[in-house]
């Protein structure tokens, strides 16, 4: 194992023993209101990454799209989170990047369009 590696790991380890996850944590947290986050898409090309993660988490974790699948524009994917502050990601597949910060409240429906 090269030392890259390792260092990865241990961030990774030190990271899930304070509290945070890798693939971002759980979107609805157990015995919390919830709010849905709808993702639309504005842009010319489809997004084929949505990255959710609760704001003290230290990645935006991994895509929340099932393999294979993409947002096409004009389209949208909704999602049901629990109330509070989220930070959310997309991409698309020629590079194009979003990020934003937001934050839900219980029976929330938040619209995110993603433009160019």
């Amino acid at each position: 194992m090269n030392k890259f590696t390792a260092l990865g790991l241990s961030a990774a380890m030190a990271a899930t023993l304070a509290g945070c996850s890798v693939t971002g944590g759980d979107l609805i947290r157990p015995g919390e209101p919830t709010a849905t986050l709808i993702v639309i898409n504005d842009t010319y090309g489809n997004i084929d990454g949505i990255a959710i993660s609760d704001c003290d988490n230290f990645t935006y974790g991994l895509n929340r799209l099932a393999d294979g699948d993409s947002v096409a524009p004009g389209q949208a994917r909704s999602f049901t989170l629990s109330a509070g502050c989220w930070d959310v990601s997309t991409n698309d597949f020629g590079g194009g990047e979003a990020r934003k910060r937001m934050t839900l409240s219980a029976g929330d429906v938040m619209r995110y369009s993603v433009y160019e």
